[in-house]
């Protein structure tokens, strides 16, 4: 990949709100044109990221490049080439008409404005009779946030970020915002970037996913978290080992973090097997019994995201369907997912 296929390029970013670090990102890039899923909890940064990628801030640390070109908020250069959609959706207090055109009019940008307005109105599944003249505070939820879409989509974006675009909407609205987002990368070649808990639409329309924790970014996606309490192996200090203990008497092994601070354990789907039966081993290898609750196709790779329950927490690998068929794998079977206990990282 070369600098001129980069929309993104982002350099030793760390972000802090007062004392608390929020984001920590040694070294991202997004290529044109892709659609990249962001995954992760409430609160684990996402919404930063984007506000980031937004210029809507600037990070404590580091540097972002738009298109091989190090940017900043409000920069001239990049205003209305990326537009960040919210969860709630931010209108003024004008008619339905007014909101939608306002940035072409800061642009100057008013030729043929009646008919453009018409075609973003119906790029969202709104009427432009029945919708252009009303004023805010008459449009549902919905179609609040469809018009907000709108507003956005009429300036043909290069970069349209999604945070939880369809979290809070009915599920029409939800449908027609997935589909207008799909079509502004499929004519104008947009580059979306979405954060979205509907993993099955990310796993389906995504290129990559990146995962977020405790401002971590994980760009294989979403990894598997164990967090504690945690407990030493045993007393000897040789073995530096800790165990979680799960309530149903299953007992995670896994090697102790180098640094006191860290209490949270990663550990990657590259590193997990999955098998029907127990096997004999030397005490390295944590075999854990679970169920699959659910299989999500990853449509661009042909890729099966599979989630195991393991008691109350959750594994999720990503499969073939060659794998998938030899073990004749299906949501609610018993399976074991096996793994070094030195596989981990700690955060």
């Amino acid at each position: 990949m070369t600098k001129k296929d980069l929309t993104y390029h982002l350099k030793k970013i760390s972000h802090f709100y007062g004392n608390k670090k929020v984001l920590e990102i040694d070294n991202l890039e997004i290529k044109k044109g892709t659609i990249t899923g962001l995954i992760g909890p409430n609160g684990s940064g996402k919404t930063t990221l984007l506000r980031l990628l937004a210029f809507a801030e600037k990070p404590s640390f580091g540097q972002i490049f738009y298109k091989d070109r190090q940017e900043f908020p409000f920069s001239p250069t990049i205003r209305s080439k990326v537009t960040l959609l919210t969860q709630k959706p931010y209108l003024l207090r004008r008619t339905v008409f007014e909101n939608i055109a306002y940035g072409l009019k800061i642009r100057k940008d008013i030729k043929q404005l009646e008919e453009r307005v018409e075609k973003a109105l119906n790029n969202v599944g709104l009427n432009y009779q029945n919708f252009a003249q009303r004023k805010w505070h008459e449009l549902s939820g919905g179609e609040a946030q469809r018009v907000a879409m709108a507003a956005r989509l009429i300036l043909k974006p290069e970069v349209l970020l999604l945070d939880e675009p369809t979290a809070s909407v009915d599920t029409e609205s939800a449908k027609l915002i997935r589909k207008a987002s799909l079509k502004a990368r499929d004519i104008w070649g947009t580059t979306l970037i979405i954060a979205s808990h509907d993993l099955q639409w990310l796993y389906s329309i995504s290129d990559k996913q990146l995962s977020l924790f405790k401002g971590n970014i994980f760009t294989s996606g979403m990894e598997n978290i164990i967090t504690g309490p945690f407990e030493r192996l045993s007393e000897r200090e040789s073995d530096k080992r800790f165990v979680k203990k799960l309530k149903d008497g299953q007992i995670i092994t896994l090697k102790a973090p180098q640094n006191k601070e860290c209490t949270t354990a990663i550990v990657k789907k590259k590193n997990i097997t999955i098998e029907l039966e127990k096997s004999s081993d030397n005490g390295i290898y944590n075999q854990l019994t679970g169920h699959i609750v659910s299989m999500l196709l990853e449509e661009k790779r042909g890729d099966i995201m599979v989630t195991v329950a393991v008691h109350d927490l959750s594994f999720v690998l990503r499969l073939s369907s060659d794998q998938i068929n030899s073990l004749s794998l299906y949501p609610g079977k018993k399976v074991l997912l096996k793994f070094h206990s030195s596989e981990v990282e700690w955060i």
